[in-house]
């Protein structure tokens, strides 16, 4: 028995969508831990592989658990199919490069996690794919960098880790005039916050390793969009490279996403009460919250976000002495790469998940030596700014 109903608000759809019983009538997703799958018969496997009949052929294709994964992804964020990927950055690396040879051209937003700026930056041209980095922020940009060759438009927004945002809706519009595809990585906003495919985007992609599993137990990503573009570019891409995601990580997933509305309420609650405790700090040079009227694009997050985000970006005077001095004070806040988690976490993005980036072109995304990237978790937010308040005390002793 299957249950995925369209008519169910996000929390329901969270709890029972997608999910398929057993004759045993389990009351959590069972979780199949095959590679592969038996036939009844000869002709019954051969109409299976000529995709005559339903059913599943092998674990790197598909399986129950994965498939349950992805419809409830598909109802959340509103999108017709998934792939699960066995990580964040496979589904970026499977949504680009699944839809272009060589002689193609992206057009990449320049403030993007490490290794999505790698994929577009070093690892497609390699391939003979051209690439341009763009300061996503102004659609002009964007419009001048299209050429005759151009089939892919990719961005994250709000941006790792100064959390800049992009216009989707207008990136969108210029990408279906140049006859291009939309990719947006959706993970610092979740699903929850914003609606990529909603506001015109072609192809969604996210980490499920953060706000989807959000308690810091296993990878794994995924990839949405029409049934029409997965089937004519992904499907075969997908199988034949294996990007797959283990059916136990998407029954943890599955787990996790049961909570992600909770979870994510209280972050973005929490990460708004910091942002401004920080905000109002001498040590301090700036913050940026999307949830902030202060933010440079404060109209555009209006538009298309329902929320202000988990995540919180600030600058410490004094660079990386002074950052490194407060996140070693901080007592709840743990150090740490990932973001998305129950947990709080910090983390100092030049050494980090910025670090193989040149200087330069870190301060042209407006890294600095004293940025500092904060993801808020679930704790109570008065522990979080009495946490802040003691460490930047003794950043000041």
């Amino acid at each position: 028995m299957s249950t995925a109903n369209n008519t169910w608000r996000p929390a329901t759809q969270l709890v029972h969508g997608g999910t398929t019983r057993s004759s045993h009538g389990e009351t959590s997703e069972a979780i199949f831990l095959t590679q592969g799958f038996v036939y009844e018969t000869s002709e019954a496997a051969e109409a299976r592989f000529k995709g005559e009949t339903d059913g599943f052929i092998y674990a790197r294709y598909g399986s129950p658990t994965n498939d349950m994964f992805e419809k409830r992804m598909c109802l959340l964020e509103g999108a017709e199919d998934a792939r699960a990927t066995a990580s964040g950055m496979a589904a970026v690396s499977a949504a680009i490069l699944c839809q272009l040879k060589a002689g193609d051209h992206i057009v990449a937003a320049r403030a993007l996690f490490g290794s999505c700026r790698w994929v577009v930056e070093t690892l497609a041209p390699s391939y003979g794919i051209e690439c341009t980095l763009v300061d996503g922020r102004f659609i002009e940009n964007w419009e001048k960098a299209i050429r005759p060759n151009t089939k892919v438009f990719f961005l994250e927004s709000p941006t790792n880790p100064t959390l800049e945002v992009v216009d989707i809706a207008a990136v969108a519009k210029l990408a279906d005039a140049a006859g291009a595809k939309l990719v947006v990585d959706n993970v610092f906003a979740t699903p929850l916050l914003q609606k990529p495919l909603e506001l015109g985007a072609h192809v969604v992609v996210y980490s499920a390793t953060k706000h989807i599993d959000g308690q810091g137990r296993c990878l794994g990503g995924v990839i949405l969009s029409s049934k029409d573009w997965i089937d004519e570019h992904l499907h075969d891409y997908f199988r034949h490279t294996g990007p797959a995601l283990s059916p136990f990580n998407a029954w943890t997933l599955l787990k996790g996403i049961e909570t992600l509305p909770l979870r994510v309420r209280q972050q973005s609650e929490n990460a708004a009460k910091v942002a401004d405790f920080l905000a109002e700090q001498n040590q301090i040079a700036r913050v940026i919250y999307p949830g902030r009227k202060d933010h440079p694009q404060a109209d555009i997050i209006a538009k298309q976000m329902k929320g202000g985000s988990t995540l919180v970006c600030f600058e410490m005077k004094g660079g990386k002495d002074a950052a490194f001095a407060l996140q070693n004070a901080l007592e709840i806040v743990k150090i740490s790469n990932n973001l998305g988690d129950a947990k709080s976490l910090i983390t100092h993005p030049a050494t980090t998940t910025h670090k193989n980036l040149a200087e330069d072109a870190r301060a042209e995304l407006g890294i600095s030596d004293g940025t500092v990237r904060l993801s808020a978790g679930i704790e109570d937010s008065d522990d979080l700014i009495e946490d802040f308040a003691r460490a930047l005390k003794a950043v000041s002793a």
